[in-house]
């Protein structure tokens, strides 16, 4: 009996870990959210990474949050990193801009994992407003690809990306 309880056990953990490993190599999470305000200043408020952090969502979570900038803290070399207890560990630095259309960040974790990420926000003229698109992309390493099948990325980054536009929006639009 207990023998024959632990093949069983022994093959659902070995389909569990065929299956995680099926998953993509790669994810991508996505949202976008119309902004009434013009491109240059939503554009503003996202290439300034201390102006970033006004509305940054995650900076929100802790108001003990640990900050540092760089020298720069606009446009590409624009560096910040963060210390928390309620995020982590990591930094982001900006790679690329073209104003008033596209910012890209590479974005690093060093708690509670290791990770090595891409954010990209595009901004498209939508009438006399702007639509943005907040997207963060990067590798699934094994471990991620095993957590997904428990947990789903998309929907838990996605619902602090919705929050972050929301609270953009808000920024941009109070200007």
């Amino acid at each position: 009996m207990f023998k024959t309880l632990a093949l069983a056990v022994l093959a659902a953990l070995a389909l569990l870990l065929l299956y995680a490993a099926t998953r993509p190599d790669q994810f991508r999470v996505e949202r976008s959210l119309r902004i009434e305000a013009p491109p240059e200043r939503v554009f503003a408020l996202i290439e300034d990474l201390k102006g970033f952090n006004t509305w940054n969502p995650y900076a929100r979570k802790d108001p003990a949050i640990k900050q540092r900038y760089g020298d720069v803290t606009r446009g590409p070399g624009a560096f910040y990193a963060w210390e928390s207890k309620e995020v982590g560990v990591g930094s982001m630095k900006i790679t690329d801009t073209a104003a008033p259309t596209h910012v890209t960040i590479a974005l690093d974790f060093e708690q509670p994992f290791t990770a090595h990420n891409t954010a990209e926000f595009a901004l498209r003229p939508d009438g006399g407003g702007t639509t943005v698109t907040w997207a963060m992309h990067g590798p699934a390493t094994f471990v991620s690809k095993l957590m997904g099948v428990f947990f789903s990325m998309d929907r838990m980054v996605g619902r602090d990306f919705e929050a972050g536009l929301v609270n953009l929006k808000a920024a941009a639009e109070a200007r």
